[in-house]
């Protein structure tokens, strides 16, 4: 606790002041979050800003513009640090707030040269959050984990250029099954940083093309009260580090048919945290196709 003192860290828990109220819905909500900055930013209302880490001119001058405009509408902008959009969407929304999610601990800032933003965000009553431990290195599967929480976070995602297997669409997936709006900005079809949110559009995401076109969806939501679900001791969703038995296990029971994750556990013998796990690397190393009614197969 003392390290946390040092870096001028908050440890909340659901229920308390400052901890996201939409994050505390979550049957998976952390029981511990590890807050920087001005906690009363992250009890205003949020929507969440990601995209390509490898965004087009347009692209990043559109999420931008979305930030501001939604700034200055009154919404917090949540995002994870990462170059790309994420960097556009904070950096154009330092004024109004923002919120930086962290996949590592609070002194482990990924990627590290993003650590003078982050100081900005901090320096205008922006904030940042984390689940990790101090000292925590982020690695591959800390970032889909960190993606729930800026999703849980949030009123709605907007997706803003993402290419096929990107992991801003597994963001939008998530923020889907928690309930939350989604929002994709459509592209060229002949540029590839598009294919992934002209899809989501396809599959019922809510076009974008101002930021008028979110405030509206989400305002009868801010309406409605929020319900909370009651958490189940072992509701865990992700296993930290799966054991190779287990790993090589489950992938042994995929393969071109699509099967469900409840067969995937009573096959395995594994729990549904380290299943879960598993097909989130599979899904970031884009050997995992995903199909309607929670069913997966192996590409």
């Amino acid at each position: 606790m003392a390290a946390s003192r040092k870096f001028g860290i908050a440890w909340l828990a659901p229920g308390e002041d400052g901890y996201p109220a939409r994050l505390a819905t979550l049957d998976d909500a952390p029981p511990l979050l590890a807050v920087r900055g001005d906690v009363a930013t992250l009890m205003r209302p949020m929507i969440a800003i990601v995209g390509s880490r490898n965004a087009s001119g347009a692209g990043l001058k559109f999420a931008g513009q979305l930030a501001r405009e939604l700034g200055e509408a009154g919404f917090i902008i949540i995002s994870g640090l990462a170059r790309g959009v994420d960097q556009a969407a904070h950096r154009m929304s330092v004024e109004s707030g923002t919120i930086a999610v962290l996949a590592g601990g609070h002194d482990c800032i990924y990627p590290p040269e993003h650590g003078d933003l982050l100081a900005a965000i901090l320096d205008h009553n922006g904030a940042a959050i984390s689940e990790m431990p101090l000292g925590h290195e982020p690695r591959a599967r800390d970032f889909p984990r960190r993606n729930r929480l800026i999703s849980g976070a949030s009123l709605g995602v907007v997706v803003v250029e993402a290419a096929h297997r990107s992991g801003s669409l597994i963001t939008a997936r998530m923020a889907a099954e928690q309930g939350r709006e989604v929002f994709a900005v459509p592209g060229s079809p002949l540029d590839p940083r598009a294919a992934g949110t002209n899809d989501l559009i396809k599959q019922g995401a809510t076009l974008v093309t101002e930021a008028a076109d979110i405030i509206n969806a989400v305002a009868p939501i801010m309406e409605r009260p929020l319900m909370h679900r009651a958490r189940e001791p072992d509701s865990e969703p992700f296993e930290s580090d799966p054991q190779t038995h287990d790993r090589d296990q489950i992938i042994g029971l995929l393969g071109p048919v699509p099967i469900g994750l409840d067969d995937l556990v009573r096959m395995s013998g594994a729990s549904p945290a380290i299943v879960r796990t598993v097909l989130l690397e599979l899904e970031l190393a884009g050997r995992l196709e995903r199909h309607g009614g929670g069913l997966v197969s192996l590409l």
